[in-house]
């Protein structure tokens, strides 16, 4: 884990390298300045020339300038190195992420991916910087301080020996308390976050249903939540301060109360009050590294959480991808499923889909009907290799789809769900996520055709319009339409329309078919719907039942042969089934 994490330091080696250099260079010359400081206590108490005394003060400050330097050089640098490791974290994962396939997706909710690259991210980016500076830092100071303190303060640094164990073995204790709560608190923030995304995607479920409370009081109940379990380790981790207060003032009182009778006894011959400042200097410096250790100790501990779950996401290895002498290149709009089933995992205990065999010819245009659950999404999905077939083959322009680039097979196959999505942005650049240079004349072609160019003009903006996240400030009838349209730019060899038009009155459905045949007649379109006036003029029609092909013809033989297609087709035309809105 630590070797991946390595890779994301990258452009960032040399900022890294010198903070570490600065660092050291501070420390070394900070637990130099009490030894000087030493001696010009010394000089002072021994009558030394004025002129002598100036140069061991000029010296002094020389050396708190270039300590000073260290430091800010340190800060900016560490500052630098760390968020650009966090940059490269944070666009590692995000990579990775597009790199999945749904089966990887899956695995991992959206919330938990949010959190990994929001406050994972936050976190291992402060451990970085904690590594790179304190955590340096912390133990050069820790040893550089003894040996200076030793070397001074003789039988006086006894104290040490007393203080550190007692402070070690403290805030070890104090850690290892607090860590159980700090784990917890990363399960919960997906939760949370879980439930804020919920929320806002269902707010109008929850305003038309007047549930605005009830997800106040979840949301507050869960915020609750992190919030005791995240003051149960914060006063945990206070008890740093009471315990470095009892050792500081230890240490102050045994130097202060034994120095002063070596002082006295030995008449300045043992020990001087130039030592005995630089011993309590010493002594807080020793202290301070072993507080500051116990921090990074907290701060490493609950990163080593957050390491771990984005090297959840960096390690996962996408169950797709791209052979090694792949195909680039899609002959045709022909689709064969030989022999196909497909599970969702390996655990499922049913197929979703069951021995299929289908062979639709390029150019040609099936509708397939089917109850919920029949298994109508699933079978389209296997065709641009958003899953692969757990059996058989799925073959497009007659080759596998496990021989093709998926880039180059996605490329060559359109796919418009009942809730496709648009993203923040203007119509123009929505639109042009089907074909990147398609020019204006292009655009409103396709719009034309998908019906959507009446509507888009009617905007003030027309196709400048904004477009919120996600569409909101459109109706769904016009979302879709303007992700048939962003589809047909694509050009492509096969098009899957997945109850793509139910949010469209019937007469507009007719506009669009019509569309299609006159503009894409060598495209392959496949129509999953829930009319049958959406499909009956299709070439043929797949009924599908229970993961299984119940039935497949034209509209006038499965009236005949088919009881399912024919209850649906009389629900629909006695029912009086009206254009939807």
């Amino acid at each position: 884990m630590i070797k991946t994490f390595m890779k994301c330091i990258r452009e960032f080696k040399l900022p890294t390298i010198l903070t570490l250099l600065f660092i050291i260079g501070e420390v070394f010359i900070e637990v130099l300045i009490p030894f000087r400081t030493a001696a010009l206590v010394n000089g002072v108490k021994a009558g030394m020339p004025m002129g002598e005394l100036v140069r061991l003060g000029l010296v002094l400050v020389v050396m708190s300038l270039v300590s000073l330097c260290f430091g800010g050089g340190a800060a900016l640098l560490g500052s630098k190195a760390s968020s650009g490791f966090a940059r490269n974290v944070r666009g590692d994962v995000f990579r990775r992420i597009q790199s999945f396939s749904f089966e990887n997706i899956d695995k991992f909710s959206t919330a938990s991916l949010v959190t990994r690259l929001t406050t994972d991210v936050g976190y291992v980016r402060m451990a970085f910087m904690m590594t790179i500076r304190a955590a340096v830092r912390s133990p050069l100071m820790f040893i550089f301080a003894i040996i200076m303190a030793w070397r001074m303060g003789g039988a006086l640094a006894l104290t040490f020996v007393v203080v550190i164990p007692v402070l070690i073995a403290g805030l070890l204790l104090i850690a290892r308390k607090a860590m159980p709560a700090f784990r917890a608190v990363f399960k919960k923030y997906d939760r949370l976050n879980e439930s804020v995304e919920e929320n806002v995607r269902g707010m109008r479920v929850v305003k038309g249903f007047a549930r605005e409370n009830y997800e106040k009081e979840k949301f507050a109940a869960a915020s609750q939540d992190i919030a005791r379990d995240f003051t149960r380790a914060e006063r945990i981790v206070a008890l740093n301060n009471p315990l470095m207060t009892l050792c500081v003032n230890f240490n102050l009182v045994f130097i202060l109360w034994v120095g002063a009778k070596l002082i006295i006894t030995g008449h300045g011959e043992v020990i001087n009050v130039g030592e005995i400042s630089a011993m309590i200097t010493y002594g807080m410096q020793i202290l301070m590294s072993l507080m500051m250790f116990s921090m990074i100790y907290v701060m490493m501990t609950m990163s080593w959480e957050s390491m771990k779950r984005i090297s959840e996401v960096l390690s996962e290895e996408p169950s797709l991808s791209s052979p090694e002498q792949a195909l680039h290149r899609v002959e045709d709009g022909s689709v064969d499923f030989e022999a196909v089933s497909f599970k969702y995992s390996r655990t499922a205990h049913a197929d979703a889909l069951s021995g299929i065999e289908l062979h639709i010819p390029s150019g040609s245009t099936v509708g397939i009907l089917g109850g919920t659950g029949s298994g109508k999404s699933t079978l389209v999905q296997l065709i641009p290799r958003l899953y692969d077939a757990t059996t058989g083959v799925v073959k497009v322009g007659g080759r596998d789809v496990r021989d093709y680039d998926l880039t180059a097979l996605r490329n060559a196959v359109s796919m418009v769900l009942q809730k496709n999505l648009l993203f923040s942005g203007t119509i123009r650049e929505n639109l042009r996520w089907g074909n990147p240079t398609a020019t204006d004349e292009e655009l409103a072609e396709a719009c034309r055709l998908a019906q959507a160019d009446e509507f888009i003009r009617s905007f003030p903006d027309g196709y400048d319009t904004r477009i919120e996240q996600g569409g909101t400030n459109v109706s769904g009838g016009q979302r879709q339409r303007l992700c048939i349209a962003r589809a047909l730019l694509k050009k492509p060899k096969i098009l899957i329309l997945d109850d793509s038009t139910s949010a469209v009155d019937t007469r507009t459905d007719a506009k669009i078919r019509e569309g299609f045949r006159s503009y894409i007649p060598d495209t392959t379109k496949i129509i999953i719907a829930q009319r049958v006036a959406s499909v009956q003029d299709a070439d043929w029609i797949l009924v599908m039942d229970g993961g299984q092909i119940a039935a497949q013809g034209t509209h006038d033989e499965l009236l005949q042969s088919c009881d399912i297609y024919r209850e649906i087709y009389e629900q629909q035309t006695k029912g009086g089934a009206g254009d939807e809105e």
